[in-house]
């Protein structure tokens, strides 16, 4: 459905270095960049992610009810992106790592707040 997700950040180097830390515990090569806009990106072969200062120049905010998901293997994976994130100046947010059940049934979550703000978790669908 996405082509790539890009997110604006106020110290462009603190939040590479959050998203090396986080996209790496879930598998992911290290950001490519800055490009000519300053931005760091994540690719795979289906969709990429970004981080840079905003374009029009205005400081970057958070999206208030926004959350990005990434897709975790295992729950291991899900305590690692946690454990990675809060060790590269994220934030842990709502309930510690583990096992939820919902409308989507039974999921293994972890929440952060990078170090702009934006809110992201780690997902791991059981079985």
């Amino acid at each position: 459905m996405f082509t790539h997700i890009t997110v604006g950040a106020n110290d462009v180097e603190a939040s590479r270095r959050f998203y090396d830390a986080v996209l790496g515990a879930l598998g992911h090569e290290p950001g490519q960049g800055p490009d000519a806009r300053g931005r760091f990106w994540w690719r795979t072969r289906i969709g990429a992610f970004a981080v840079g200062t905003p374009i029009d120049g205005e400081p970057a905010c958070h999206a208030n009810g926004g959350t990005i998901g990434f897709a975790a293997k295992t729950p291991e994976m899900v305590q690692a992106f946690h454990d990675a994130g809060v060790a590269a100046g994220g934030t842990a947010i709502e309930d510690p790592p583990g096992e939820r059940n919902g409308p989507f049934g039974a999921l293994v979550l972890a929440y952060l707040r990078d170090p702009s703000g934006n809110k992201v978790c780690a997902v791991h669908r059981p079985g």
